[in-house]
């Protein structure tokens, strides 16, 4: 710990984003199942409209259901992580103040791409979730939250096989993108795995505790397009201008 610092009370604050279907709350569901024994665990789910993830979590009884709880947006869910965050924010000090002491909140993005960042004002750490499904070059796309959260995760990596991708050609894909920062390829079903995340976890938290790890701004997310049910939507950006642009259609 560095000299003079005093080490820090609160809990880790840990992001999990990542595209649509990638398995964000089922990692988030991994880690309550195997880490809820040892630690004290409070999640937070972001959606436009619903509380979907947050109902599945409580179902699968990975947690008290009261620990467990979502902010609807309204809006694009990135602009509540990045960009305004006060929603989240007062969601988590409220879990933080009703279960102290808690020593993890893990906050989950609403996602649709690959672009999600976290703001280091919301958070502490980021995880970043990929799977095998979405294809084995989506790691070489890279993006904001690709190359730059603390940890990547490659999920679901027992459904390779089935989808005909090289799993070690996109760890090393994924390893090259992000310049050597680590990189994980989970199963939920693959206890090794499982234990890897956590140990990454722990160790997370352990620094977050001593006060060697400080949070480190990602940068702001691209710009990305956002469909309503006609097809048209708008082009939205998370720089300093925050400006949106109209697209009557994406293609």
């Amino acid at each position: 710990m560095p000299e003079n610092q005093e080490p820090r009370t609160r809990s880790l604050r840990l992001g999990v984003a990542g595209p649509v279907g990638t398995g964000k709350s089922s990692v988030i569901a991994t880690l309550c199942r195997n880490l809820a024994g040892e630690l004290n665990i409070g999640v937070i789910t972001n959606d436009i409209y619903t509380d979907e993830d947050a109902r599945f979590l409580r179902s699968a009884g990975v947690l008290p259901a009261e620990r467990i709880r979502a902010v609807e947006t309204g809006a694009c869910p990135h602009t509540a992580i990045r960009d305004d965050v006060t929603m989240n924010l007062m969601a988590v000090e409220d879990l933080e103040q009703d279960f102290a002491p808690l020593d993890i909140v893990l906050v989950e993005s609403g996602g649709d791409n690959l672009t999600a960042t976290f703001s280091p004002a919301l958070v502490d750490a980021q995880i970043f979730v990929l799977d095998v499904a979405g294809g084995g070059d989506v790691a070489r796309k890279g993006g904001p939250g690709i190359a730059r959260a603390d940890l990547l995760v490659i999920n679901k990596i027992d459904l390779a096989e089935y989808v005909d991708v090289d799993v070690e050609q996109m760890v090393k894909d994924a390893t090259a993108a992000r310049e050597g920062a680590p990189v994980l390829a989970l199963s939920r079903k693959q206890q090794d795995t499982v234990q890897q995340l956590c140990a990454w976890v722990r160790w997370m938290h352990s620094q977050h505790v001593n006060g060697s790890h400080t949070p480190i701004d990602p940068g702001p997310m691209a710009p990305h397009f956002h469909a309503d049910e006609s097809g048209e939507g708008y082009f939205h950006s998370h720089d300093d201008d925050g400006a949106a642009e109209p697209a009557h259609e994406h293609k």
